[in-house]
């Protein structure tokens, strides 16, 4: 069993050889890693490996076949409410109202959230701000460009203030510069304390990350810093980058 008190302040998360399977097919096999509060913490992977199976786990949407995990120190499986009030979520669909303005949407979300009343209009205008999205708060959000879309959904996401985000692919479809610019917002929010989970197929990305696990077919096939995975992947190449360290490792699997 997961040690409570000496994983609850020491890992943001914790995960030990968490398995889900569907029928006789294994989505998940045995995966084990530890994220640390603070951290961006990478997780990738190609499409089928068993990535977005792993986050409904450890958000408490999807229950495991076998294994344990703790996310904000609550248990995924008997703890699954206090998980989801801990955590913020982004996936990669945009899934905000499009008929309500930027402020509009803010307000739903404060009450999904059931953030007390009281405090609405300081935690709107504190995301209004970090998103710098003041000057569109009473638009469209389906006039709005991607990169100002994107914004308010991680606003909308940081509402109510968690330990920890989640973001599935957060950047997909959006242009470059709009992405530098939003991991420097994560940077930023990293900077504050919050635990910054991440999936993306930008590996350029991915270097943004302290920590980094590729898993393949269910499998972990590499887990450290992005340095130590390129180094471990693709011994001998001084000039590899981390996108040959994942074409790699997903080969292998093939």
């Amino acid at each position: 069993m997961i040690n409570d008190n000496a994983n609850r302040d020491s890992s943001a998360i914790v995960v030990r050889e968490l398995e889900k399977r569907f029928g006789d097919f294994t989505a998940v096999d045995k995966i084990s890693f530890t994220v640390r509060p603070g951290e961006i913490f990478g997780f990738l992977g190609a499409n089928g490996s068993g990535k977005s199976t792993t986050i409904r786990m450890l958000c408490g949407i999807l229950t495991p076949t076998s294994g344990e995990a703790k996310v904000a120190g609550h248990d995924i499986v008997t703890e699954a409410e206090e998980v989801k009030h801990a955590i913020g979520y982004m996936s990669q669909k945009f899934s905000l109202y499009e008929d309500l303005t930027p402020f509009e949407n803010l307000r739903f979300y404060l009450g999904v959230y059931s953030v007390p009343e009281k405090e609405w209009a300081e935690r709107s205008a504190w995301i209004l701000d970090m998103t710098r999205l003041a000057e569109a708060r009473d638009r469209l959000t389906r006039e709005l460009p991607p990169g100002l879309r994107q914004r308010l959904a991680l606003g909308c996401a940081l509402l109510h203030r968690p330990r920890i985000l989640f973001l599935d692919e957060p950047t997909s479809g959006v242009d470059p510069i709009t992405r530098r610019h939003f991991w420097n917002f994560i940077g930023r929010i990293a900077g504050e304390g919050i635990t910054v989970f991440v999936t993306t197929h930008y590996m350029d990305e991915a270097r943004h990350c302290g920590r980094i696990v590729m898993i393949n077919e269910g499998k972990i096939v590499a887990q450290g810093s992005p340095e130590e995975i390129i180094r471990g992947t693709c011994p001998g190449k001084p000039d590899a980058d981390l996108n040959d360290a994942f074409i790699t490792l997903m080969k292998a699997g093939k």
